[in-house]
């Protein structure tokens, strides 16, 4: 069958079956969010009762909208989904999100029946998603997840397919928060129709997408999808997290989209045979799309660290060697030029560069940097901030903490080194602070990590995790040989 994708992520008319003028149900919560994100085209609330409903009248039937649906969303009792589907594929509908639950995921005859009643009305002209989903959000056309109405309305390289929709919201919502921007994010729930292997093959041509991101449970053809995530991976990154690997993840797994976990070791194969990124969580995966979405696709061995603490060096290098990464000692010219600037006492320039305070100017943090890159072992560099010690002076002169820490000044100057020296910084912001007493020092971090984000430099909360996100983005460029290229720096991040 041939899917009409564009009318699905791109719709200008939407129906809504399940909207109540009396009920705050999932009908008019997705109806409102849909408003909330910004979605442009027009929306048809549907119920047999009619009404109104946040001043758009309530159609009786799909039949009595007076105009041509694009996309439906059905958030009705799962019993009367077979029957709202079937008129939406009648009105010409080229798609449908299917948000209510109680099909086969609850193991019943009743809901297996139902599932199978949606296959069969897919089957004869209109694909769905789900059922037991939370649907799309599509930044660019204002489509939104079931409870996202607080979603960015940004669009972005990623996109994110989903078995789970608590999975699809929480990692939106991480990407809001640490950068990542999304293409499309789909929670597939059971998927009765359309779902992993359909959806990847959309993405692997999607221009919009150059980073794909899974949670996957179970999948339903094997070789079809260890094919088309091969043949993806070759064109873009594909970072997977799989669920249910354990015993007790499996039985999980089961009970949530009635889905197949899989055996750990046939997992791990396929993936490595096909290239594509391993990840073991929601953190990492966030964590990995950061790296992806930022850096261009090339192996970076060979990195500087700058920031404050002989320990940190220490750390550093033991973690730096866990991902493949190294360190490589300074030559004594540079040294010298190094220790030539930085404080004194306390500083050090071997590499990593211990800054000794954390009160060093952003010129003297970024001629470092400067004279770093000018190393040509060198690939990357990595800057850690400790803008939180600002707290104490910004007390000291009675100022608000925003307005004494140097962020701006400094994600300016690293912008400019990274654009002249074509070699990619990283910035580390690390918060230990986070209690109610530290609310300031907390808005800081992130208005300093909104002004690096803006000038296209990744920023991370701990070292180890940019350290496994590099090394992620390293493992594909050697296996692949891709040279897809990330947002360039100085490019600001839509």
């Amino acid at each position: 069958m041939k899917t009409d994708y564009e009318r699905i992520f791109h719709p200008g008319r939407i129906a809504i079956l399940g909207v109540s003028a009396e009920e705050d149900g999932f009908g008019s919560r997705i109806l409102m969010a849909l408003r909330s994100i910004g979605f442009a085209g027009d929306i048809f609330p549907v119920n047999p009762k009619g009404g109104f409903f946040a001043n758009s009248e309530i159609y009786r039937s799909v039949d009595a909208i007076p105009a041509e649906i694009d996309f439906a969303i059905i958030a009705v009792a799962a019993r009367a989904v077979p029957e709202a589907l079937e008129a939406c594929r009648k009105k010409g509908v080229a798609g449908a999100e299917i948000l209510s639950a109680g099909f086969k995921e609850l193991g019943t005859p009743e809901g297996i029946a139902l599932e199978n009643e949606i296959k069969r009305i897919a089957a004869r002209g209109i694909r769905v998603i789900g059922p037991n989903c939370f649907g799309i959000y599509c930044p660019r056309s204002g489509l939104t997840l079931l409870p996202g109405p607080d979603l960015s309305p940004e669009t972005g390289p990623v996109a994110f397919l989903s078995q789970s929709g608590g999975m699809a919201v929480d990692f939106a919502n991480e990407g809001k928060s640490i950068g990542v921007r999304f293409s499309k994010v789909v929670s597939f729930g059971n998927g009765a129709d359309l779902r992993e292997t359909e959806l990847l093959a959309y993405l692997r041509d999607d221009p919009e997408t150059r980073v794909i991101t899974m949670y996957v449970e179970g999948i339903e053809d094997g070789d079809q999808f260890f094919s088309t995530l091969r043949s993806t991976s070759r064109k873009k990154p594909v970072i997977v997290y799989k669920g249910g690997l354990s015993e007790a993840g499996r039985r999980a797994v089961v009970s949530h989209t009635a889905s197949m976990g899989g055996s750990r070791a046939i997992w791990n194969s396929i993936l490595k045979q096909t290239h594509a990124i391993q990840v073991q969580d929601m953190p990492e995966i966030a964590q990995a799309a950061l790296a992806f979405s930022f850096l261009p696709q090339r192996v970076y061995r060979n990195i500087t660290l700058l920031g404050g603490g002989g320990a940190l060096g220490v750390s550093a290098a033991d973690a730096a060697e866990r991902f493949g990464l190294t360190f490589p000692p300074f030559a004594p010219e540079t040294v010298q030029r190094m220790m030539a600037i930085l404080p004194k006492p306390g500083s050090s320039a071997g590499n990593p560069v211990d800054v000794a305070n954390p009160y060093v100017a952003p010129a003297v943090l970024c001629e470092c940097l400067r004279i770093g890159a000018q190393d040509d072992r060198i690939d990357l560099q990595i800057l850690i901030s400790l803008l939180g010690y600002y707290k104490n002076l910004a007390r000291y002169l009675g100022k608000p903490l925003r307005a004494v820490a140097p962020f701006q000044e400094l994600a300016e100057g690293v912008q400019k080194v990274a654009v002249e020296s074509g070699k990619p910084i990283v910035i580390i912001i690390s918060n230990p602070r986070r209690s109610l007493d530290h609310l300031d020092v907390v808005e800081t971090v992130e208005l300093a990590r909104k002004a690096f984000l803006d000038r296209g430099i990744p920023v991370f909360d701990d070292l180890r995790n940019a350290l496994r996100a590099l090394s992620h983005v390293n493992e594909y460029a050697s296996t692949t040989g891709n040279r897809t290229i990330g947002i360039e720096m100085g490019e600001e991040h839509e």
